[in-house]
């Protein structure tokens, strides 16, 4: 996509908003247009149709998520949409987030029609992933990597069973702590998907948080008090949580052909997976 800022403007003076202020990019562009609402530029995951009808279906089961405001066709595929801005306040509240998430998996899925299976998306297509990579990395890392592959074996053929709707994606950096609770935010991997594919996020970073992101220990045990059972010994949660720690990797390896960051960021990684005890902590990036 080229360079989204014009869009941006165009968007913001169409709905009266006050100039944009690029916030970050990555897979969409976000922009603040005040210190109410921020823009969104990008191909989005879901035809706007379905993101009103799915945010409707969420305020119906009490699962927070920023209200969308308006939207506009930028041509080529490409979109701007205006939604609520969130205000983060304190600490968040893992326990009340724990709750939302098992409101969200309770949801009938005939209710969500058109949820992609989580097996579609090309990120956790480790194998294909692995091969296009393996020439960039070394043998010790490489053994590394393909040692978690064998312990995990056979977690693809288990990723059709016991189907909910999941976010695809639930750690702190999707969640919010608003004035009156916790937000769920970027809902662009929404699927269905056993219940540990949202556990998972959460049991990666609590159980790696200090050792390869960084920082204080997240409360994952909080998250499944309030969710109503904890899955840190279920195999699948345990898999897809060690699945997100190579793709993790991987993706960085790929981006790091052409990023010089990324190769950096990528070589931090690679010293976890030879078993180097001085390894760095993990960059999220």
């Amino acid at each position: 996509m080229s360079d989204p800022t014009p869009l941006a403007a165009a968007a913001a003076r169409q709905w009266g908003l006050p100039d944009p202020v690029l916030i970050r990019t990555g897979m969409n562009s976000l922009f603040a247009a005040g210190d109410d609402v921020v823009l969104r530029v990008g191909r989005p995951a879901f035809p706007i149709a379905t993101e009103r009808a799915w945010m409707s279906l969420m305020s119906s089961h009490d699962v927070r998520v920023p209200r969308l405001l308006h939207d506009m066709n930028g041509g080529e595929g490409v979109s701007v949409v205006a939604i609520e801005r969130i205000h983060p306040v304190g600490d968040i509240d893992w326990c009340a987030t724990g709750a939302m998430v098992h409101r969200l998996h309770a949801i009938d899925p005939s209710a969500a029609p058109g949820l992609p299976w989580a097996g579609h998306f090309p990120h956790w297509q480790i194998e294909s992933l692995l091969a296009d990579v393996r020439a960039s990395i070394d043998s010790s890392a490489l053994a590394g990597i393909e040692r978690c592959l064998r312990q995990w074996a056979g977690w693809q053929e288990r990723l059709r069973e016991h189907l909910v709707v999941c976010h695809g994606d639930v750690h702190p950096g999707n969640v919010m702590q608003a004035a009156d609770g916790p937000v769920l935010i970027d809902w662009d991997l929404r699927c269905m998907a056993p219940a540990g594919w949202d556990h998972g996020p959460m049991l990666q970073w609590s159980e790696h948080w200090t050792t390869r992101w960084g920082g204080g220990p997240l409360a994952y045990d909080q998250f499944a008090q309030g969710y109503g059972v904890s899955l840190r010994d279920d195999w699948m949660t345990q898999a897809l949580s060690a699945m997100r720690m190579v793709i993790a990797t991987l993706m960085r390896v790929r981006a790091g052909r052409t990023d010089v960051v990324a190769a950096a960021e990528a070589e931090r990684r690679l010293r976890y997976w030879r078993g180097d005890p001085d390894a760095p902590l993990w960059d999220p990036q």
